[in-house]
């Protein structure tokens, strides 16, 4: 049974930092995309990035510039390095990956961004 875990949410000030992980397990086939969602109260989930098995990126608008996704397929572990946050950034923030034709999400990592 394939699991998404996340780590390293946490309450941080504006303009710190935080990296978030996903560590996958359970999986016996290559995860061909995985991405990061965030869901702030009374809002829908987003994308915030998205990045393939081969490396390629896509970010939404609001968080180009400031985070970047990365991940390690030897580990099945992705990555979001977060930088300069705001206040706005905070959400709950899951992870998704997509292996074969299945989709799988973690629970969640809160992140709250203090002004």
């Amino acid at each position: 049974q394939v699991q998404l875990v996340e780590s390293g949410g946490g309450l941080v000030q504006a303009g710190a930092s935080l990296r978030l992980s996903c560590a996958a397990s359970g999986v016996t086939m290559c995860i061909s995309g995985m991405g990061w969602y965030r869901q702030a109260p009374g809002k829908e989930r987003e994308l915030v990035a998205h990045i393939t098995s081969g490396g390629t990126t896509n970010y939404a608008d609001s968080v180009k510039g400031r985070f970047t996704i990365s991940r390690d397929n030897a580990k099945n572990t992705a990555y979001l390095q977060m930088s300069s946050l705001k206040p706005e950034d905070t959400a709950v923030y899951y992870c998704r990956g997509l292996v074969g034709t299945n989709d799988y999400w973690g629970q969640g990592t809160q992140v709250t961004v203090s002004s």
